[in-house]
């Protein structure tokens, strides 16, 4: 049997262009190594850590969970620019 993924229209933004805001309201947190860049977010799916040059997505029930570059330029078309409110 061959799906397809239903359109969903969610919300998303490159590293590290929310980065202040959504370490603010709790979303993200910073990796507690020295030299760790990485960011570590609480999924649905348990805690996944957010890469440099990764994407943030909200999901379709408000949840939170990071996209590899290259898996969001396969799976996702930008419909319009602008940042976090």
């Amino acid at each position: 049997m061959k799906v397809r993924k239903k359109p969903v229209t969610v919300e998303a933004w490159p590293w590290p262009e929310i980065d202040e805001l959504a370490l603010k309201e709790g979303i993200i947190a910073i990796g507690k190594n020295i030299g760790d860049e990485s960011h570590y977010i609480e999924t649905l799916e348990g805690t996944m850590k957010r890469s440099r040059g990764d994407w943030l997505i909200k999901g379709v029930h408000g949840e939170y969970y990071a996209c590899k570059p290259d898996i969001f330029e396969k799976t996702y078309d930008i419909l319009m620019e602008g940042s976090i409110e």
